[in-house]
């Protein structure tokens, strides 16, 4: 069966048109003849988009109980039994509360593709999860709710919904949007026009990464090598010396000029000895490139320009920036050329900065140690035919003896430029013409004296075995150069390593790099490693299953790779793009070694943490133990002797002694009832299952229930009446306000409680830079020292372990610790502050509501 094709329409923020523009698409479709059906369309109340629903198949949703209340989710299995051609499913993003099936929207989307159905959906920049603390940034809003990168990108067919900023902020002036009660709160907030020019920037730039992958694609699968400089990109050149600071400086600059453009540094080890990178520069330059909005990458090849080149075109680079040569300008004369040279002659349509730098032109010259290329082949060859010639022209009427020693260094010479064959041609060559016109009789091949005879067999024999000598130097001076840059790759590997905290992630992309390879893949199988999936059996390629890639088009299975390493019994590494030579599979495989002590680490690493969470739980749990001995023994014995006064048929109580007996049972069991409230909201705070359900609350629509049960004549009240909506849960804003309350009533007795609202306007009061609204709840006790003040909220502190001010606290000390991890989790922020005149003042502080639901886990998408 056919996947289903993915359309996601993308938007800079809530309002821009994104479901309107799905539905509108829906009924070109429909009327094109396709079967359409809306699975999901929120309309958030704007009426043109709930006309625009009209004229479409709408399937039922499903309704979902979540905490005392009902949501409205996808109805994933009734779609699949009705099987569209294409479905309509808004908010690709949203979180399903517990219950609905699949934890996110997306994965119901990868359910109905798999079917062969195919989606529109929408989603907007701040929902991406690479984007996430960008939008918090820009906005103040955090984003719980994300949908990762790969997954939207995934999509056949990204579209953008884009307005002007201006014209947005009109829609929302108008009540388009939102309801008119929330518009000035959202004006305010969210869609200020800095936010909002902000996010659209985000969306393009995104968009255009997205498009660029799909321009990458197409030239690779028509073989097009030349460079389209769709944006600019800079590359630098480093060696690892002093100046790539100067030089990755430079390249800022030139960017500096354009907007959207990418600064990426690339090191490439060298193989021939010729020059070696100091660690600590290039550690420095790597910071530097980071701290410059840029990205570092390492490569290898045989040759430094050739894999330079080849690295910017990889990425579409359109400029090169390169150090000029350190040596003096008459020595470069007479040497080859070096690595700027190359880089200009062969780079095409690249430009190529060579940059001056305090370096260069003051270094003498530098020979290969040993490294036997084509050209010293060929020079050789070239020298062992026409050196001998020329020494013996040379030599006119010397003596053979002294012609023969004469044409030995000449050998010699040649063996050290060229390497054994040349030299062999050459000692070759030498005999004969010294026996041609140097051994008597002259002008011919004979030779007379058995003498000669043998000292040319001697010249010969040394000869050669001189130039096996040399040859047999300069493949070891081969090999060490060349171990050695692959032990500078390591280290440069285990360096990006240490310093990131995706390790498998950032492994592939180095092993990509360095190799110049299309795609990596990571294979696990029966076992896998620590948190890896399993698979088939040991050794047999079709039980292997992908687990990590990066790149364009990674393999799916070891077979499917042009590479194959088998790192352990559990995981294989996939490679695409080439295939390797031998040379570059030993390395291959000293890579695969720093994945195993990888997986080791983070499997110590892993069980580190679960060790410090056991200990963390057997803290709780020994608090909790204690609480239990102690604070759940006082009601049980009190409401128990209460019942057996009652059930005493001896003993007749009158009404009011029975009614203060019946008064002494509900009391005892509100705290017991407290208590293990708040253990248990303790207990799921620990392990993470709060899951809030934002939207706009009022400080006065949760205070009635909040103060349920605390007298009234101890709680004064000074709120005003037009405080906006704040932005949080209902029921978790009731726990904080009573938990908060309770305290204050109970180590203040003999003090009001002062409940006092505040707004932050124009930025008195904020919350991650967002407008927030206050209550305040004050007393007049004996107050908290300042030193105990961040210990109150600890879990399982009460009143005398703080020194609070009094003795002989009750209650097992969570109401603040819940209280704080409530408010924290809905966004705000609870604070303690010293009261004027004695006492304490508890300050919840939640940021005002921008209109924008949250249902489940996070933020929805409105």
């Amino acid at each position: 069966m056919a996947r289903g094709i993915l359309r996601i329409f993308l938007g800079a923020a809530p309002g821009v048109g994104k479901t309107y523009s799905m539905l509108e698409e829906g009924h070109v479709q429909a009327a094109a003849g396709v079967d359409v059906v809306a699975g999901i369309v929120l309309d958030h109340g704007r009426e043109q988009t709930r006309a625009q629903l009209e004229g479409l198949e709408q399937l039922p949703t499903k309704t979902v109980g979540y905490r005392g209340s009902d949501f409205e989710e996808l109805d994933v299995a009734a779609l699949l039994a009705r099987r569209p051609a294409l479905a309509l499913v808004d908010e690709y993003a949203h979180s399903n509360v517990p219950g609905a099936g699949n934890a996110k929207r997306w994965q119901d989307v990868e359910e109905l593709l798999a079917a062969g159905i195919d989606v529109y959906s929408t989603v907007n920049v701040q929902h991406l999860a690479s984007l996430a603390d960008v939008v918090e940034a820009i906005t103040g809003v955090r984003q719980q709710e994300t949908v990762p990168d790969d997954v939207v990108r995934r999509a056949e067919q990204i579209e953008l919904v884009d307005i002007p900023p201006e014209l947005l902020r009109q829609r929302l002036s108008a009540g388009n949007v939102y309801a008119k009660d929330l518009v000035d709160a959202a004006m305010a907030n969210y869609f200020r026009l800095g936010n909002l020019t902000a996010l659209r920037e985000l969306a393009l730039l995104w968009l255009a990464d997205r498009v660029e992958e799909g321009v990458a694609k197409y030239r690779e699968s028509h073989g097009i090598e030349a460079s389209w400089p769709t944006r600019e990109r800079v590359v630098v050149g480093l060696s690892g010396g002093a100046e790539g600071e100067f030089l990755l400086r430079r390249a800022a600059r030139i960017l500096s000029r354009v907007s959207g453009g990418e600064l990426m540094a690339v090191h490439i080890p060298r193989s021939d000895g010729v020059a070696g990178s100091v660690p600590l520069a290039l550690e420095g330059q790597r910071q530097l490139v980071t701290d410059l909005g840029g990205s570092y990458h390492s490569v290898g090849g045989e040759g430094t320009a050739r894999a330079l080149l080849d690295f910017a075109r990889s990425v579409g680079a359109t400029q090169i920036v390169i150090g000029i040569s350190r040596r003096k300008p008459l020595l470069g004369v007479l040497a080859r050329p070096g690595v700027g040279a190359r880089v200009v002659r062969d780079a095409g349509d690249i430009d190529v900065h060579m940059v001056p730098h305090p370096l260069g032109g003051k270094s003498g010259l530098r020979f290969s140690r040993g490294d036997l290329n084509r050209g010293r082949v060929i020079v050789g060859f070239a020298l062992a035919a026409l050196l001998p010639v020329l020494v013996q022209l040379g030599t006119g009427e010397l003596s053979l003896q002294l012609t023969m020693l004469i044409q030995f260094a000449a050998t010699i010479a040649v063996a050290l430029v060229g390497g054994l064959w040349p030299a062999v041609v050459a000692a070759v060559w030498s005999s004969l013409l010294l026996n041609f016109y140097s051994a008597p009789p002259l002008g011919t091949l004979t030779i007379s004296d058995p003498e000669n005879l043998l000292a040319l067999l001697v010249f010969l024999i040394v000869a050669v075995a001189v130039a096996l000598a040399v040859d047999q130097s300069a493949r070891r001076s081969r090999e060490a150069n060349r171990a050695s840059a692959e032990a500078a790759t390591l280290s440069e590997l285990a360096r990006g390593i240490l310093a990131s905290q995706d390790t498998v992630q950032v492994f592939l992309e180095q092993v990509r790099e360095h190799f110049g390879m299309r795609s990596v893949a990571l294979f696990t199988g029966l076992g896998g490693g620590p948190g890896r999936r399993g698979g088939g059996p040991d050794g047999d390629h079709g039980g292997w299953l992908p687990d990590a890639s990066v790149g364009e088009s990674p393999p799916q299975s070891p077979d499917a790779a042009d590479n194959v390493l088998e790192i352990s019994d559990h995981w294989m590494l996939g490679l695409s793009g080439r295939i390797l030579p031998g040379s570059d599979r030993r390395l291959l495989a000293a890579f695969g070694a720093h994945l195993i002590a990888l997986e080791q680490r983070e499997a110590l690493t892993l069980t580190q943490r679960e060790y410090q969470q056991l200990a963390q739980d057997n803290k709780i749990r020994t608090s909790v133990l204690r609480a239990v001995s102690h604070d759940l023994r006082t009601p049980l014995a009190g409401i128990k002797l209460a019942v057996s006064s009652l059930r005493q048929n001896d003993v007749q109580f009158s009404a009011e002694d029975e009614a203060e007996l019946l008064a002494t049972i509900e009391h005892y069991s509100d705290r017991m009832d407290a208590l293990v409230g708040n253990l248990l909201d303790m207990s799921r705070l620990s392990a993470d299952m709060v899951s809030p359900v934002l939207g706009p609350v009022t400080w006065q629509d949760v205070l009635p229930a909040a103060l349920h049960g605390v007298p009234s004549g101890r709680i004064r009240r000074d709120l005003p009446a037009n405080m906006p909506p704040v932005e949080a849960d209902p029921g978790l804003l009731e726990r904080v306000i009573a938990n908060i309350v309770e305290n204050a009533v109970k180590y203040a007795p003999d003090s009001d409680v002062l409940l006092v609202g505040a707004v932050g306007g124009s930025g008195s009061a904020t919350v991650a830079g967002r407008p927030a609204s206050e209550l305040r709840v004050v007393d007049h006790g004996k107050g908290v020292p300042a030193e105990h003040v961040m210990a109150m909220f600890r879990p399982f502190q009460r009143l005398d372990d703080v020194s609070y001010g009094a003795a002989g606290g009750t209650g097992v000390g969570l109401g603040l610790a819940v209280a704080k991890g409530f408010t924290e989790i809905m966004g705000g922020v609870l604070e303690a502050e010293m009261t004027p005149g004695g006492g304490l003042t508890m300050v919840i502080r939640l940021p005002l509501s921008t209109g924008i639901t949250t249902t489940g886990n996070g933020r929805g998408n409105a």
